[in-house]
């Protein structure tokens, strides 16, 4: 039921927020432009990771089903029909009496069958299925994290590929006005042909890089596209209709390192999915210390069965039966001694992972930070080029206005002002990246709904 209502949720979401239908229809595409918030709940809907995580959990929980069914009783009830011909059942020796062996019998019955002891190994079974259980959701809470952080890069991949075509779209404008300008000057005799031919040049130069910016955002579409678990009707052109809202902002601030670090050791699922595999392996430690101690096991039950001495088959025996069993095996050839062997050393094993994951976060989260500082500082850098870079551009129009400037200057600074713009652009987008790739690296949890 709990499963049913998230998904009717799910589906309501779809269809108020960004008008979707259902899948393979060219109708699915939203109507409105996705904000990043949007993409991320999409992606955690539909994402094929995130759906073979979602699977991978609900198959632990069946397996932790399992292991924790050592605990509980069981209620079995047999049945048997026995028929065997007549020469081949072994009558009583004894003549006179009245004793005739069947060779036809049935028997029924049911039994509450009860563990009560097994050397420990009930309560660690019991602690081993909540353990399979938050492991595995700690495996689905790296899934969320690896699918956030490749929603939030192609999200801003599509920016940054917009954010080019505009780029090129306005060098192409403005080249174009350039080479309008200079050809009035050559028909009015003020500039010599050769200035006609190098705006036409430059001109032919830019509308390559345009077309190049404009494939690279119909790619971002596609991968974008990918990553949110869309199946591309076969109607739609390589241009996907696929609109977003945000824009490219950069990340306010800086974190602190070594807060930074303790959060990546106290949230990250990778660590919390090591942790609860060396507590596994610690309960298989004593689930194989338990083989050496005797296991006792209570039932009842209520038996029935046809007579043993008389061929009268519609003739009922039955009444009930309790017991107890106990089972000790005081050799088995160093069987559980090898099974505590191999436990105790898959638990060493475990805890050098741990070791070495602790390490390893801990250079993932300072590489992250350094790059993040890194970014920002490119970031600053181009913000001020470019607007240098206008502000130059500015000045050689005006100049060339004036008759005091020359078409290399406006040309130069066309080019300049493209390539900062270009820069800044891109710049922009690995600021945004690398924030991306430090939340990932210290676990912060992104404002999305994660349950499965």
């Amino acid at each position: 039921m709990k499963a049913l209502c998230r998904l009717l949720g799910a589906v309501g979401w779809l269809v108020t927020v960004a008008g979707y239908t259902a899948p393979g229809d060219p109708g699915q595409w939203p109507t409105q432009p996705l904000t990043l918030a949007d993409a991320l709940n999409l992606a955690l809907e539909q994402n094929a990771e995130v759906r073979k995580a979602r699977q991978d959990l609900e198959a632990a929980t069946g397996v932790a089903i399992q292991t924790r069914a050592v605990v509980i009783p069981k209620l079995q009830a047999t049945a048997q029909y026995t028929a065997r011909d007549a020469g081949g059942v072994e009558q009583f020796p004894v003549v006179g009496l009245p004793i005739q062996i069947p060779n036809e019998a049935w028997s029924a019955g049911v039994r509450l069958v009860q563990s009560v002891y097994e050397g420990g190994r009930l309560r660690s079974a019991w602690r081993s299925a909540r353990l399979t259980e938050q492991q595995a959701r700690a495996a689905y809470d790296t899934a969320v994290a690896d699918t956030v952080l490749a929603v939030r890069t192609a999200y801003a991949d599509v920016l940054l590929a917009a954010e080019m075509v505009r780029v090129h779209q306005a060098s192409v404008e403005l080249l174009e006005e350039e080479l309008r300008q200079t050809r009035q000057r050559f028909e009015a005799g003020t500039v010599p042909r050769f200035n006609v031919l190098r705006a036409e040049v430059e001109l032919a130069n830019a509308r390559p890089r345009l077309s190049r910016a404009r494939n690279s955002l119909r790619i971002a579409k596609q991968n974008l596209a990918h990553l949110l678990g869309f199946d591309v009707p076969a109607g739609f052109s390589e241009d996907l209709p696929l609109e977003l809202a945000d824009r490219l902002e950069p990340p306010p601030g800086l974190p602190e390192l070594n807060a930074a670090l303790r959060q990546a050791l106290e949230h990250r699922s990778e660590l919390a999915v090591l942790r609860h595999a060396e507590a596994l392996q610690a309960e298989s430690v004593r689930q194989a210390r338990a083989a050496f101690k005797p296991a006792l096991e209570l039932f009842a039950g209520y038996d029935a069965h046809s007579p043993n001495f008389r061929d009268e088959l519609d003739r009922v025996i039955d009444g009930w039966v309790v017991g107890a069993q106990m089972r000790w095996n005081l050799f088995d050839g160093g069987l559980s001694r090898g099974k505590l062997v191999e436990a105790r050393a898959r638990q060493a094993r475990a805890q050098v992972e741990i070791e070495d994951a602790q390490r390893r976060i801990e250079l993932e989260v300072r590489t992250a930070y350094s790059r993040l500082v890194e970014a920002r500082e490119v970031l600053q850098s181009t913000l001020k080029v470019q607007e240098q870079a206008e502000e130059a551009l500015r000045l050689a129009q005006a100049r060339a206005s004036a008759g005091t400037g020359t078409q290399l200057d406006v040309l130069s600074a066309q080019t300049a002002l493209t390539e900062a713009r270009s820069i800044h652009a891109q710049a922009l987008r690995d600021f945004v990246v690398a924030q991306a790739r430090f939340e990932r690296a210290i676990g912060q949890p992104r404002d999305v709904e994660t349950n499965p």
